[in-house]
């Protein structure tokens, strides 16, 4: 599988270099970290991408300035695609068909070749525009999956509870894993 994850200036951009971490090495990532999302991971955690990342080589990172990158075009042929977390800028991008970086093009191509695509909003509460936003997309089949966490898989850490969030991204994508347990 070939998978696009953006990672954008949203609080808890770390939860999207988490969620690249435990990607099974099978499955080729395509990443565009923005520049908000870099500022975000520093000032939230001191986090520095290259030196978070460098273990992995089935990960490809991009800047959001790198139009040229394969995932721009559709003839690449991507599998699926996540933003996460999903700034409300990147959001009403996707909305409108804004497409002025590498996010929000690759977002413009997933969407034209019908590809798989996960929206995990973090924000809250949401404005009355960004509830019509998410529904414009809802009904173009984007998936919204915002970071909600839930208590029946009796998470007691934010590591536990992360793992969940991650784990019920990866049932969207369709991708096996073991990072919470199920309800029985």
């Amino acid at each position: 599988m070939k998978l696009t994850i953006a990672i954008t200036g949203a609080s808890g951009a770390r939860l999207g270099l988490k969620f690249i971490k435990h990607l099974p090495k099978h499955i080729e990532a395509f990443v565009v970290i923005s520049k908000s999302a870099k500022i975000s991971l520093k000032l939230e955690h001191n986090i520095r991408i290259k030196s978070y990342l460098q273990d992995n080589t089935n990960i490809h990172i991009f800047k959001e300035n790198q139009i040229q990158a394969p995932i721009a075009s559709g003839s690449f042929l991507c599998d699926k695609m996540i933003i996460l977390p999903c700034s409300m800028n990147t959001l009403a991008k996707c909305t409108t068909g804004i497409s002025d970086n590498l996010i929000t093009r690759a977002f413009s191509v997933m969407l034209k070749e019908k590809k798989d695509i996960i929206l995990a909003p973090r924000e809250m509460p949401y404005s009355s525009i960004v509830l019509k936003n998410m529904l414009k997309l809802s009904k173009l089949g984007i998936i919204i999956a915002p970071l909600s966490l839930a208590y029946y898989s009796k998470q007691t850490t934010l590591e536990q509870m992360e793992d969940f969030l991650i784990g019920k991204w990866f049932d969207l994508l369709k991708i096996e894993h073991n990072l919470y347990e199920r309800w029985k």
